[in-house]
């Protein structure tokens, strides 16, 4: 009797835990959350706290909906953080489906990468899942200590000397940094054309300090002066290119240094100032081939 009452308990247990596996997982991996080893979140001094209509930073990291892990990329990429994990809802059926998506889209990845700081933007990422729903995310990023350092150093430096009359308005103060930009830099037709790389010319540092810059490293530097005057701002991109676009009395503008340094046939440096704060109207009418950029991710730019 006593065996045939065990069996009947465990027949009773194992009953329930069939009808109750995924509120079991759940709780396994509430409970692997609450008291794993895994990392806080930490933000780091170029956390931006920015949020926009395709990502906003979030403290949910039991992501229910595609759009909520779009989420979680973001703050973590934001963070500056090389290594974070967390864990899908059972609720969220997709999750890991999506997860695998996710991490083989490289310009989707590429896209949220524009909105963070530069110093915080990845060169590369990967993203690691198990069957419990564990997911861990693995940057490497694209600026070094000492990188940061020398650019921001440097970058004071030239604030100093170009900002000396205190009353200068935001407007004026990014004229100012446009052409200083411009007038110092050439832009590295052998990495673009050629594929030959000589200087760090897809980042702030080659503009700065080697005096060659393709789209990556001017609107980098343009970030980075934007971010340091505490005005919102992010980058754009498409298939072909890179520039930025600055929120300036309520309305988002874009400035591209790439296109306002033109390359000429006799070889003189001259600067332009055709898409210098215009609005996406502007924009689409002076080019349209390299700046026909996705509306579904840069929304705030959507013609009206």
């Amino acid at each position: 009797m006593k065996t045939l009452a065990k069996i009947g308990i465990f027949a009773i247990l194992l009953g329930l835990i069939i009808m109750y596996k995924d509120d079991i997982v759940e709780l396994y991996n509430i409970i692997l959350v609450k008291f794993s080893s895994q990392e806080e979140l930490v933000k780091n001094e170029y956390y931006k706290k920015d949020n926009y209509k395709f990502v906003k930073n979030t403290d949910n990291f039991r992501p229910k909906s595609k759009e909520e892990l779009y989420d979680i990329y973001y703050t973590v990429i934001n963070s500056g953080m090389k290594k974070f994990s967390f864990y899908c809802s059972t609720k969220y059926e997709n999750c890991v489906n999506d997860i695998k998506e996710l991490a083989a889209d490289r310009v989707l990845l590429s896209n949220i990468n524009n909105f963070v700081h530069p110093y915080n933007s990845f060169s590369n990422i990967e993203t690691e899942y198990n069957s419990y729903g564990k997911v861990t995310i693995k940057l490497k990023h694209t600026y070094s200590k000492n990188q940061i350092n020398e650019i921001n150093t440097k970058v004071k430096e030239i604030e100093n000397e170009l900002f000396k009359d205190k009353k200068l308005s935001d407007v004026e103060k990014i004229n100012l940094i446009h052409d200083y930009i411009i007038n110092n830099t050439v832009y590295d037709s052998d990495r673009s054309d050629l594929n030959i790389t000589k200087y760090k010319s897809d980042i702030a540092y080659g503009p700065l300090f080697e005096g060659y810059a393709i789209c990556g490293g001017y609107s980098d530097l343009m970030a980075i002066f934007l971010t340091n005057l505490k005005i919102k701002n992010y980058k754009v991109s498409t298939d072909k290119h890179v520039w930025n676009v600055a929120l300036i009395n309520g309305n988002w503008l874009h400035l591209d240094l790439t296109w306002d340094d033109p390359i000429t046939n006799d070889g003189s440096n001259i600067i332009d100032h055709k898409f210098l704060l215009i609005n996406t109207k502007q924009l689409l009418e002076n080019e349209q081939t390299q700046h026909n950029f996705n509306t579904n991710i840069y929304k705030e730019l959507a013609l009206k």
